[in-house]
């Protein structure tokens, strides 16, 4: 089957992360814009082409506190670097409807090279009769290598803020006509 160009359906999609805080539990938080231009065949993501963008304000980590100060220039600067872009660049078929998804990541003015494990969870049509496929991908970027470091030590040792930043998505594309 021939790569099909396909339109993510953010209201039935999410970019979630989180990142250890205090060094004894998880932050987590969300994104609520984005979007992606997929051309690929689902049952063979080898030979796909994935870009996504994401509006770094549109943040929330239900804490509008926390949510302001990310969006400074301690954290993602958004006023400078508004966007972060996943560009995928190679893929590589792991096991049945798993790929590893390699490409550049840019964050706050930083390109890097990131890996991604994606699954394909299926395909269908919906009521109205349009094709659906869904995926979720995971994966782990360390703020440090973007020049995201501002951190704070604590007193019983370790630092407020952890360096590893899990994030999940969860995919639900519609085929484009």
């Amino acid at each position: 089957m021939a790569n099909s160009k396909w339109a993510v359906d953010a209201t039935h999609s999410s970019i979630d992360f989180s990142v250890r805080h205090m060094m004894i539990a998880n932050v987590k938080g969300t994104f609520h814009q984005f979007e992606a231009a997929v051309e690929a065949d689902p049952q063979d993501l080898t030979t796909a082409d994935i870009r996504f963008t994401v509006d770094l304000s549109s943040v929330d980590t239900r804490n509008a506190d926390r949510d302001n100060h990310l969006k400074t220039a301690d954290f993602f600067d958004v006023e400078q670097f508004p966007q972060l872009v996943f560009q995928s660049t190679s893929i590589a078929k792991k096991d049945e409807g798993e790929y590893a998804v390699t490409g550049d990541l840019t964050l706050h003015g930083v390109t890097k090279s990131e890996t991604f494990t994606v699954t394909f969870k299926g395909q269908g049509k919906d009521p109205w009769g349009n094709e659906k496929a869904g995926f979720s991908a995971e994966g782990i970027i360390n703020r440090s290598d973007y020049g995201l470091t501002w951190n704070s030590a604590l007193e019983t040792g370790g630092v407020l803020v952890g360096d590893k930043v899990k994030i999940s998505l969860q995919i639900e594309a519609a085929k484009a006509e």
